[in-house]
């Protein structure tokens, strides 16, 4: 009976310290991962969140299966669906992100575009690289871009110093331009080399004077600087149009306040429009005031609503002279993102990318003022079908800022306006910030721009044109009610020639 009983404490005292050899042996994991998750530079989450981050990668990897029977399907997320942040996500990691079986996506809605394939495609051999495209040519320093994409504006105080620092670096690898937003221009624009458009906020951070008004020596000293090419006065914007930039207090800090001239932890919030831009006259004014005291090229960006202040301003252009026009407009879509809008403006109020780039091009033909204006077209178009539609719709440049945010590890929090964004682009918080490598998310930026213009000349070879840029409305064709397609250039024909107009103008008269 002894003899049982020592067997069983010896027993039992082998399974306690073989349980505890086995805890230890977790809890050194634990720690292995902990340390190896925060010295690692690659991902965010893990870096921020060390072991609990690991999760996040498990269940992305369990949701293609889960997502079958519980959860949404690849296509069906808002404001971007899964399938389009994968394509970043993958594109801008420099992996595969080819298909396997079928697509996934539905052609039947509305709206879709659908592009036109040639019998005898683009060789390989036979296509060439995009033209550079001139903007400006009667300033004193015009400018000549190639990419087809680049970033659009996103202020530093809505994204971080890293974010920042990120896409500018990305911006000089990539070739393509950063627009600095109308929080005025930092020091961590610059760092990176890359070429800038400095945008001129209804506040006028950055080039305000004491009144609130512009102040041409702050904006004269800025555009010394070389990497600053054109000047971009923002009008309106996509998700909020009709009211100006917000920035919550709890992301002004005072390195936001000094840059921007305002208080520490205020709320900043810009004016709903620019004081002395009333009308079209003043529109234009204040554009060649800008051009002249820079000598660069300078345009706006507005959401469009109705078309009759264009045709207005087109009239007035004709009237002055060409020189007198915009060097560029930006169309920013009324689903365009922020970091912060009320929701009446983001869900209800302006018109669609789709609807508002055909008509402002036409408009624009319509007057003889197409090779004078460029067009840049803003907008949820972060994947190579959207670019090519608006390629073939008009645009002489594509601009996106979610795209971009994807490139740098975006997951779509929906978290920018609580200085809580997990992977560290749209929080001041240090210890969140500290997951985003600058030097790695640059790559991943560059990565996303090649891969954007790879599917692009995908389009465009398969069409049977040698780049993109030759892409027209005929190559298009757009998805009806009926289930039926019609190309792009008969749902817009192209419209009379200038001449055409004047005369019936004057039969008119």
């Amino acid at each position: 009976m002894s003899l049982l009983t020592d067997l069983t404490g010896q027993g039992l005292a082998f399974l306690s310290s073989l349980f505890i050899f086995m805890v230890g042996l977790v809890v050194l994991f634990i720690i292995f991962l902990f340390i190896s998750d925060i010295f690692q530079k690659k991902d965010a989450i893990r870096r921020n969140y060390p072991v609990i981050g690991r999760f996040r990668d498990l269940f992305s990897t369990l949701g293609e299966f889960f997502r079958q029977y519980f959860f949404a399907m690849d296509r069906e997320e808002m404001p971007f669906n899964r399938a389009e942040r994968e394509w970043v996500n993958k594109s801008s990691r420099a992996i595969d992100n080819t298909m396997a079986f079928g697509s996934t996506k539905n052609i039947s809605p509305p709206g879709t575009p659908l592009f036109i394939n040639c019998p005898f495609p683009t060789l390989d051999e036979h296509a060439t690289l995009s033209p550079a495209v001139l903007i400006g040519p009667y300033c004193r320093e015009p400018y000549e871009a190639t990419s087809l994409i680049h970033i659009s504006g996103m202020s530093f105080g809505a994204i971080s110093k890293p974010a920042v620092q990120a896409l500018s670096k990305g911006a000089k690898l990539a070739g393509c331009w950063m627009n600095t937003g109308e929080g005025g221009l930092s020091p961590y624009h610059l760092e990176g080399g890359c070429d800038l458009v400095f945008q001129i906020g209804t506040a006028k951070y950055g080039v305000r004077a004491a009144d609130g008004k512009l102040d041409d020596n702050k904006l004269r000293e800025i555009a010394r600087l070389p990497q600053l090419k054109m000047f971009e006065i923002k009008m309106s914007q996509g998700a909020k149009p009709g009211k100006g930039g917000i920035l919550p207090g709890k992301k002004v800090t005072a390195e936001v306040a000094k840059i921007r001239g305002i208080e520490t932890g205020q709320d900043s919030v810009s004016p709903n429009r620019h004081p002395e831009v009333s009308n079209i006259k003043e529109l234009l004014g204040f554009v060649q005031h800008v051009r002249e005291v820079t000598g660069k090229p300078t345009g706006f960006k507005v959401v469009i609503g109705s078309d009759g202040w264009l045709k207005q301003m087109c009239e007035e252009i004709q009237q002055c002279s060409v020189e007198c026009a915009p060097d560029f407009i930006t169309i920013d879509s009324c689903d365009g993102g922020t970091g912060a809008a009320p929701m009446p403006l983001m869900d209800d109020v302006g018109l669609p990318i789709k609807e508002t780039l055909p008509m402002v091009v036409d408009i624009l033909s319509l007057y003889g003022l197409r090779e004078r204006i460029r067009i840049i077209a803003s907008g949820k178009l972060i994947t190579p079908s959207g670019v090519a539609w608006a390629l073939c719709s008009g645009a002489d440049f594509i601009t996106s800022a979610r795209g971009f945010m994807f490139s740098l590890g975006c997951i779509q929090a929906m978290k920018c306006n609580k200085n809580t964004c997990p992977t560290g682009i749209t929080t001041h918080d240090k210890n969140l910030q500290k997951g985003l490598n600058v030097e790695e998310k640059s790559v991943r930026v560059k990565n996303f721009v090649a891969k954007i213009h790879y599917g692009v000349g995908l389009i465009a070879h398969s069409c049977g044109v040698k780049h993109p840029r030759e892409l027209s409305r005929h190559h298009c064709r757009i998805v009806q009610t009926n289930g039926k397609s019609v190309a792009l250039d008969v749902l817009y024909p192209e419209l009379e020639t200038l001449e055409k107009y004047k005369v019936r103008v004057n039969n008119n008269l």
